[in-house]
């Protein structure tokens, strides 16, 4: 692979020459240029694989550079500088398309860091029509809208909060980006946040030192360290109590975590992704989620769609479901008949993907021979209705995706009790804990 090359658009010679002599000492081939019209000329002429921007220029934005280049040089990732503390700028940058944003007083060791970042953004490109990792099944107009956004949001660092109904992908949305983009060869990081006790959230987040507390018998290493150099992907995020909300925007913003019982920030290369099923703006007008980290996370929204809105979506993705289950089993797969065809077709599937899974599973399971019909399918005329209202105390008529939902939802009510979660669901503690055991739930 040839040399990198970057240009550094600065109007003041020491900055230019400061990032100059730091990328050349990383072996990069580096240009300047001191205002927006000689940057413009020289991405015309050259190809660069980064470019650093100051926001503040002489004959013009930082940002109508970053603007323009998304027309003009899409594939060349652009980093803007801007004052320390100047969040909103930062923000802004990002919207227009920046790869990520670094602070005045520089901070070498971070800007290397996000260097070797943008630099792995050529291989990325190069095995992404290659990359084995699990795609996005269905043809739909809606899911070929989404693999493309993914594309999109993959070559940047910007925050991307990813927003659908529960059983929609949302975590395989966010591998997906992952797997795209220059972090793919780090962790990735998914915790559910409604599944953290809201008392060892801070130990869990930033780690914690020996001694800290009663039972810190040795150093832990927090999420944030687990997932250094790669994304840490944060489900349900509306679940964080108002305190680890303002934790989680100092992280964001400093890019460094302290763990409980340290007197030392610890500074941390980590890509926020998050989603919820819930709509973020509605918390923050009930004063139940912060504005200025719903500001911060809800830099790129992508939105994954309910199955019911997937036209032409279903039977693909059940041939592909059917397929995966039959190899687990070790079974011949098997084929859906006319029936049970149209029965998928006019279900409403509220809950999305994760309840066809489930379907599928238990037809295959009862099913006798190589063929699932619709009597297999067990599907319920008119009970179809969105997980959200499904009722806690009605889990025997309930599909495994709700009762799913409508445990966690009692666990986190009675806080993990489970004699007082069975008794609120209606069912006996014997049968709760089967069901905990049979559904997986942590």
């Amino acid at each position: 692979m040839n040399q990198p090359t970057a240009l550094v658009i600065d109007d003041e010679p020491d900055i230019r020459e400061l990032l100059s002599l730091t990328l050349q000492q990383m072996d990069i081939q580096t240009k300047t240029a001191a205002d927006l019209s000689e940057a413009r000329a020289l991405l015309m002429k050259k190809s660069f694989d980064l470019c650093f921007t100051d926001m503040k220029l002489p004959d013009g934005s930082g940002l109508d550079l970053v603007e323009w280049m998304q027309r003009q040089t899409p594939d060349t990732p652009v980093a803007v500088i801007t004052a320390h503390g100047n969040v909103e700028t930062a923000v802004r940058a990002l919207k227009a398309g920046a790869f990520d944003f670094v602070s005045k007083p520089l901070d070498l060791d971070g800007l290397r860091k996000m260097v070797k970042t943008a630099l792995r953004l050529r291989s990325a490109r190069m095995r992404s029509d290659e990359s084995p990792a699990t795609k996005l099944i269905g043809d739909s107009a809606t899911m070929r809208n989404v693999r493309d956004m993914i594309a999109k949001v993959a070559r940047s660092q910007a925050p991307v909060h990813i927003c659908g109904e529960s059983g929609t992908g949302k975590e395989l949305v966010a591998a997906m980006i992952h797997e795209s983009g220059p972090r793919y060869g780090g962790p990735f990081v998914p915790v559910n946040c409604g599944a953290l006790p809201s008392e060892l959230m801070e130990s869990e987040f930033f780690g914690h030192k020996k001694g800290s507390f009663t039972g810190a018998v040795a150093d832990k290493a927090g999420l944030f360290q687990s997932a250094e150099g790669g994304t840490l992907f944060l489900d349900e995020l509306a679940e964080l109590p108002l305190h680890m909300q303002v934790k989680l925007l100092r992280v964001i913003q400093e890019k460094t975590v302290r763990p409980v019982g340290s007197e030392r920030e610890v500074p941390v290369d980590v890509r926020i992704l998050s989603a919820t099923h819930r709509k973020l703006a509605e918390l923050v007008a009930s004063g139940d989620f912060r504005e200025d980290l719903f500001y911060r996370i809800h830099v790129i929204e992508l939105k994954v769609p309910p199955l019911r809105d997937r036209d032409g979506d279903i039977l693909q993705l059940a041939g592909f479901i059917l397929s995966r289950l039959a190899e687990q089993m070790s079974l011949p797969v098997p084929s859906l008949d006319d029936d049970a065809r149209s029965a998928l077709l006019a279900h409403q599937f509220p809950g999305n993907v994760r309840e066809l899974e489930n379907m599928l599973e238990r037809a295959l399971t009862l099913s006798n021979g190589g063929t699932i019909g619709a009597e297999d399918l067990r599907l319920e005329p008119g009970s179809a209705k969105p997980i959200e209202k499904a009722e806690s105390g009605m889990l025997g008529s309930q599909l495994e995706s709700i009762e799913r939902d409508a445990i966690v939802k009692a666990l986190e009510q009675t806080r993990y009790n489970k004699t007082q979660a069975a008794k609120l669901l209606g069912i006996s503690f014997r049968a709760l804990r089967y069901r905990i055991k049979k559904l997986n739930i942590g």
